[in-house]
């Protein structure tokens, strides 16, 4: 299938990848993986920029990732919902892209529409595995699902950081393709102000994660499964 993916991002609002994995997207893609992004709002209801305005952004910022889908379920901004009819709307994507991997949201946050991006996104993706569930697509069922950890403030310790030395420069420009968002403002979804411009703040906070890896910077994520180390002995990370 043309549209499959090996990693894909679902969130709530166009710029929500960017800011919490989009290192890890840029990275995936350079090493030869085809992305892909869920946007599952227009985010209408932000203060800032338009529907329209944001989807160009949106898209712009895709390219520059090097995204192979991005595309927008078109959900109520500030009134999202995980009932019947919208799982049944993102199995329908899920099963179109077949993704290997999927990054969700934290399943905690201070804008409901990120908690509910979380369990959404997890109930698609069990349910889009399901022979008779009724939703259009051959049945698929992705084999991970990781959970963004960017900007916490709750004491959650991250299953793994990936390092993004080599990407940030990349996701950092994508995240500034959102002008309409971010330019001038210090502060953005679950980004609290720290009296830092929110594009330093974005580096600050990607390099606290990267320096737990001894790497410049980095991006932390969650699995609610062990992880499984294969050779103790290449283990990264020095410990002493």
């Amino acid at each position: 299938m043309t549209d499959a993916v090996d990693l894909l991002a679902i969130a709530a609002h166009p710029d929500d990848v960017e800011l919490t994995c989009g290192g890890a997207l840029v990275k995936a893609a350079r090493a030869g993986h085809r992305t892909g992004i869920v946007d599952l709002t227009k985010g209408e209801m932000g203060t800032r920029g338009s529907p329209e305005i944001r989807a160009a952004e949106a898209a712009a910022a895709a390219k520059v990732m090097g995204v192979t889908h991005r595309l927008n379920a078109g959900f109520p901004d500030a009134r999202l919902q995980n009932d019947d009819d919208t799982r049944r709307e993102l199995v329908r994507i899920v099963r179109r892209l077949r993704p290997r991997v999927v990054i969700l949201p934290f399943p905690v946050g201070r804008h409901p529409d990120h908690r509910i991006a979380s369990e959404l996104g997890r109930d698609s993706c069990f349910l889009a595995g399901l022979a008779n569930y009724p939703a259009d697509g051959e049945v698929h069922k992705p084999e991970k699902v990781l959970y963004a950890l960017a900007y916490r403030e709750d004491p959650v310790k991250p299953s793994f950081v990936v390092d993004i030395s080599s990407e940030f420069e990349v996701k950092l420009a994508a995240i500034k393709c959102y002008s309409s968002q971010f330019d001038t403002v210090d502060s953005a979804g679950e980004i609290f102000p720290t009296g830092q411009q929110l594009y330093e703040l974005v580096r600050t906070q990607n390099a606290h994660y990267g320096s737990l890896i001894r790497a410049a910077y980095g991006e932390p994520f969650m699995t609610y499964e062990t992880v499984q180390v294969d050779d103790v002995v290449t283990m990264g990370v020095r410990s002493i």
